[in-house]
């Protein structure tokens, strides 16, 4: 009996990246970064830290509250990982 052929699983987008253009998406919708929080899980949020292809500037803290490219972080709590954004 021959083995079936396996279909390889579709390469994840990266976190930073998807979460990039969500944002700079809501921001061509004139909604300001401040008016934006980033939800992540606890997965989510450790593969943003470790992304090669985020840069210092990228993240900062301040205050005790992570801010991914300005925007507010926070972790876990959720399910799925979304961008909350007001409507515009």
């Amino acid at each position: 009996m021959t083995p079936k052929p396996v279909a390889s699983p579709k390469p994840r987008q990266r976190v930073s990246a998807m979460f990039r253009e969500a944002i700079v998406k809501a921001e061509a919708q004139g909604i300001a970064k401040s008016a934006m929080t980033l939800h992540l899980t606890f997965g989510d949020d450790a593969d943003l830290r470790r992304d090669p292809s985020v840069g210092l500037t990228d993240i900062h803290f301040s205050d005790g509250l992570m801010h991914f490219l300005d925007v507010k972080v926070v972790r876990g709590g959720v399910a799925k990982s979304a961008l909350e954004t007001p409507e515009a």
